[in-house]
């Protein structure tokens, strides 16, 4: 602890002399075991704590946490016994509470949430619900910006908080130590009308053994289209899978952002594929072909003799199952078109305006329903 404190102030203390900003990933890096230990200690998310901080500190350079150690902009209210310092915030000279440390507003900003009832709604969700907690906050009047959740998710899912949620290089979500405690730092004093909820069921089970939400399906399994810039962390806590499960069953090494839209399967794909062989319709993957297709990379890979990494030319004729015998690798692929689906479009109306066959498009995009989604892309094969 004793370290951590010491690392902090030093971090403040070279930068503060040499004038430089502080950026969002080095108040991430000094402050992140500070909101870890928070959320192990009253089950505030630690990615929430990080995203307040980030966006009330500017990232831990605006002058009020300068002068006051103030992470979270909180104010003195009537109960108040601390040190303060006068800022000008939505008026001229308020009181604002004063820190000896970082580490002290942490505390503080969690002593805040858990004791006072308009919060305490926000203890019964999973602390791993970010999106709920951050609507939650702006809902129960933390802050007057309307873009309040935006701005807190927005950040979360950029800078990748939501690991924070977790034990490192684990997908078990951190454990909270003290449910019904009462904070006893005696020396914070902490808001108004303290009240000891009883029982709070701060702990909504993360990997719960009911099916995942998604009612999509794609080459006949479940799935989810999951658009660019969507962490794997945020898709698997959405739909209630282990983050490592997630990455195994899209034969994914690590967690991060998606670099375009496209399908998330929540279940372990087929050992081969609906029908022999796939030609491939531009440059590709061999990843790809196996998302694209619903098959197992390593069997993909296996089936055809190649390295999971292999680059597919445009027209490579590729095995979906084993024992298939292939007479010539490239073909001449059919002339395509990628079709970018718009709101309230059908799949019949797509069919109708490239003259073809509403099966044919299913076909070409391996569609085990109807239902499109604004954005998705379809292959229009002629």
């Amino acid at each position: 602890m004793l370290k951590a404190f010491i690392s902090v102030v030093v971090f403040f203390a070279i930068s503060n002399s040499f004038g430089q900003k502080i950026s969002v990933q080095e108040y991430v890096e000094t402050y992140k075991d500070a909101a870890i230990a928070q959320m192990k200690r009253l089950g505030v998310p630690a990615s929430i704590i990080l995203a307040q901080g980030i966006l009330e500190t500017e990232n831990g350079n605006s002058e009020l946490v300068k002068k006051s150690n103030n992470h979270f902009g909180i104010k003195c209210k009537s109960t108040w016994t601390g040190m303060s310092v006068s800022h000008t915030d939505d008026a001229p000279n308020e009181c604002f509470r004063k820190y000896n440390s970082a580490e002290e507003s942490y505390r503080d900003h969690s002593d805040y949430l858990f004791n006072s009832p308009r919060y305490a709604s926000l203890f019964q969700l999973a602390p791993t619900d970010y999106k709920g907690w951050a609507y939650g906050l702006k809902k129960a009047g933390y802050a007057t910006n309307p873009r309040y959740p935006q701005i807190l998710i927005s950040n979360i899912e950029k800078y990748n908080l939501q690991q924070y949620n977790f034990e490192e290089g684990s997908s078990e979500q951190i454990k909270v130590t003290a449910v019904n405690s009462t904070p006893t730092d005696k020396s914070i004093s902490v808001a108004s009308e303290v009240v000891i909820q009883k029982e709070p069921n701060v702990f909504k089970k993360l990997f719960s053994n009911r099916k995942n939400k998604s009612n999509q399906f794609f080459n006949k399994l479940s799935a989810v289209m999951v658009f660019k810039g969507t962490s794997l962390l945020a898709i698997a806590t959405e739909n209630d899978i282990a983050l490592v499960k997630l990455l195994e069953y899209n034969d994914l090494k690590e967690d991060g952002l998606l670099k375009e839209d496209q399908w998330i399967y929540l279940e372990k794909k087929h050992k081969e594929g609906n029908r022999d062989i796939y030609t491939a319709l531009q440059n590709e993957t061999l990843h790809s072909v196996s998302q694209n297709n619903g098959v197992q990379l390593s069997l993909l890979a296996q089936y055809n003799q190649l390295d999971e990494e292999t680059n597919i030319k445009i027209g490579t004729l590729i095995k979906l199952r084993p024992g298939v015998v292939l007479n010539t690798q490239v073909v001449k692929p059919a002339a395509q078109t990628l079709h970018e689906v718009q709101a309230k479009e059908g799949l019949y109306s797509i069919a109708k305006k490239y003259n073809v066959t509403v099966d044919e498009i299913k076909e070409w995009n391996q569609l085990s329903g109807n239902d499109l989604k604004m954005g998705q892309q379809l292959i229009i094969a002629k």
